[in-house]
């Protein structure tokens, strides 16, 4: 309540209701989506093929040399960025998503077809081996800005009515877009740990210092949550937990079993199978019930024992990205790196399979309990953005986008701010009452701020980060 005792969040139960009781869209329109997002982000690289990367520059440049950033060139290359994808996004996300099969169909022949063209009309030469391995990693660095800034447009568009309700989270069983967000954020992650790079175990102290942020942010979200009345699904996490804590506990079983990267897939695997036996035993009765004791536990059940699946997501991407992406035995020979991405593309192939038959022989898709279905569609999604990606690199000297270098200067910042913009609409605008057209500026509006404030920060050189 604030001082004249009006709620600050008089349609709370509305809001609540309005992600509530969902059951998603199909597989096929997942993979739909997850053609469009990377094929636009690659046109779009395309399109910028003459640029030079802040990176290569500061290779380049002498010790002596003070290298500056091109502040209008780069200002004007960012909102080309933003007209190019942030907005195509933002429309297959509300006003487009009746076209979601076809624009994927299109835009994957155009992807193609002017890939082979440029291929073959290149006059240079093979980049060498040390070159493709760096293009490859930055492909990796493409897939996770393009889930995050996926996730940044999502959390706001799910509370306008312009936003299809079969994208937004489902209640218990199904497939839709929101659903791939937490899971995304854990394989992410994973694909790129320490343990994937082949790096030294870190120490407790290390440790530690890595789990504390998303301690805090975990009980910063649900202090301000309940501080300000904010409307929260309890179906989705629990009623205490949350986003952040998952991730938290994820790295505290990480650092507490520590697994050399060779041995994390199986591990994980032996994880994800005793899960979902214990599932199919009756645990998923359990989670899916609405009743709840008093006790902690199953205050927050579905956070609580969905660890143990997005634990064994974890693991199994560590070993990927040790194997596929960043193993010892990748060595910087080109055909290796070729190597890598035919396995990228063999893998997405083979998850979708094991989805399919998860889904309708073991148990449906189910994020709420982080399944076997699930992890396998995470998986299955996840590699078939970044084999996408892979792609820009069949055309030699193709340069990160300006936008996403910025945005992967800041991944944690950007999104805890697109978390904030988004509780200050949720706050000040009735967004089940807009219309569309209102909707449709505000998510622009948004979007517009959350990349002028990234884009800002990146070309000061300020980057987030307070541990």
């Amino acid at each position: 309540m604030d001082l004249l005792g009006k709620p600050l969040n008089p349609n709370k139960q509305m809001k609540e209701e309005f992600v509530s009781n969902l059951t998603g869209s199909s597989m096929l329109e997942i993979a739909a989506l997850s053609v469009i997002v990377p094929a636009l982000v690659v046109l779009r690289q395309f399109c910028c093929s003459g640029r030079i990367s802040v990176n290569e520059v500061e290779k380049k440049k002498d010790d002596n040399a003070t290298f500056r950033k091109d502040l209008r060139g780069d200002t004007f290359a960012m909102f080309g960025d933003f007209i190019c994808v942030i907005l195509p996004l933002i429309g297959y996300f509300t006003v487009l998503a009746e076209w979601a099969f076809l624009s994927a169909v299109t835009l994957a022949l155009v992807l193609i077809c002017i890939s082979a063209k440029r291929r073959l009309s290149s006059s240079a030469h093979i980049k060498e081996g040390s070159q493709q391995l760096y293009s490859l990693r930055r492909s990796i660095s493409s897939y996770r800005v393009s889930m995050v800034v996926v996730t940044c447009l999502c959390i706001l568009a799910v509370d306008f009515k312009i936003f299809p309700r079969r994208y937004a989270k489902t209640e218990t069983y199904g497939t839709s877009l929101m659903d791939l967000g937490v899971g995304s954020f854990v394989l992410a992650n994973s694909l790129v740990s320490r343990q994937a790079r082949g790096a030294m175990a870190v120490n407790w102290k290390a440790a530690l210092r890595s789990i504390c942020p998303l301690v805090f942010l975990g009980f910063g979200r649900l202090i301000s949550t309940t501080g300000v009345d904010y409307q929260v699904h309890v179906g989705e996490y629990g009623v205490h937990w949350n986003f952040f804590f998952t991730l938290a506990a994820v790295s505290i079983l990480t650092s507490i079993v520590n697994i050399p990267p060779k041995y994390c897939g199986i591990f994980g695997i032996v994880i994800l199978i005793g899960y979902q036996s214990c599932l199919i035993c009756g645990l998923n009765d359990y989670l899916i019930s609405n009743e709840r004791a008093s006790n902690i536990v199953s205050q927050n059940k579905e956070g609580f024992f969905s660890i143990f699946g997005y634990w064994g997501l974890y693991l199994v991407g560590v070993h990927l990205g040790y194997h596929v992406f960043f193993g010892h035995e990748l060595s910087s020979k080109p055909g290796n790196v070729q190597l890598a991405r035919i396995k990228a593309w063999g893998l997405t192939l083979l998850f979708w399979l094991l989805t399919i038959i998860f889904d309708k022989y073991v148990e449906r898709v189910s994020r709420r309990m982080c399944n076997l279905a699930y992890v396998t569609l995470v998986l299955a999604q996840n590699f078939q953005i970044i084999s996408i990606l892979f792609l820009v690199d069949l055309v030699p000297d193709q340069k990160p986008l300006v936008l996403e270098e910025a945005f992967n200067q800041n991944l944690l910042g950007s999104f805890l701010l697109a978390n904030v913009l988004t509780g200050v609409v949720n706050l000040s605008v009735d967004t089940l009452s807009a219309s569309s057209f209102a909707a449709l500026a505000v998510l622009v509006m948004y979007a517009l701020t959350l990349s002028a404030a990234v884009g800002f920060a990146w070309l000061l050189g300020i980057k987030f980060k307070f541990w």
